[in-house]
């Protein structure tokens, strides 16, 4: 992993645990699981890699909503494999916790 990434991943998840209370090491991972009935009254308005960070702040707003981390393992991709994460999107992320912590 790049250490822009590696360093954006460590603000975003330090951010959450202290904007929520709540403890995360790792906001920006893709996998999620929830129950169904968590999801029926969240609108979403995310268009991109924003998603990640959108999804954890109104779901850590609602104290009844429990969460578990699973850690996992992967391998990163570089840009020429794929990925299309860019530094912009970090600071979006960084807002969107943000936002969301603050905004209804």
């Amino acid at each position: 992993m790049r250490f822009m990434n590696l360093l954006i991943n460590k603000i975003l998840a330090n951010l959450a645990t202290l904007l929520f209370f709540r403890k995360v090491t790792d906001e920006a991972t893709a996998y999620k699981a929830f129950k169904a009935s968590a999801l029926q009254n969240l609108t979403l308005s995310c268009k991109g890699f924003e998603f990640c960070p959108e999804v954890t702040a109104k779901l850590f707003r609602d104290p009844k909503i429990r969460f578990l981390e699973v850690p996992i393992s992967y391998n990163a991709r570089k840009n020429i494999e794929g990925k299309k994460i860019r530094p912009i999107d970090g600071l979006i992320a960084i807002w969107t916790l943000v936002k969301y912590r603050f905004l209804p």
